[in-house]
């Protein structure tokens, strides 16, 4: 399998071969799955929910896509997202006081 990343502001989308069975599958609010949402001013980097089954573990987040679909967010540019199954990991800083994740 070819190593595939896709970024988009603060989160970084990376296609894996599997998903770990030890995930919990979420459901979608309002036909969107938010894979991230903006602490600063309350956008989300989502997906359709109809195109993608969705799991979760604690800060563990993983998406199967079924059909393409566009990753969107209010102020960046969408991008397309072929089928497969993917990792979501939102990008961290490091700070003297914590590890936090960056504002979007």
């Amino acid at each position: 399998m070819k190593q595939k990343h896709y970024r988009q502001g603060d989160v970084l989308i990376e296609r894996v071969q599997s998903i770990p069975k030890d995930l919990k599958k979420q459901k979608p609010e309002n036909g969107r799955i938010i894979l991230a949402l903006g602490e600063a001013t309350g956008h989300h980097h989502s997906i359709d929910a109809k195109a993608a089954d969705w799991w979760k573990s604690g800060e563990e987040q993983f998406v199967t896509v079924r059909e393409q679909t566009e990753v969107v967010h209010q102020e960046h540019a969408a991008i397309a997202l072929p089928p497969g199954k993917y990792r979501v990991q939102r990008q961290v800083e490091y700070t003297p006081q914590a590890i936090v994740n960056v504002a979007d």
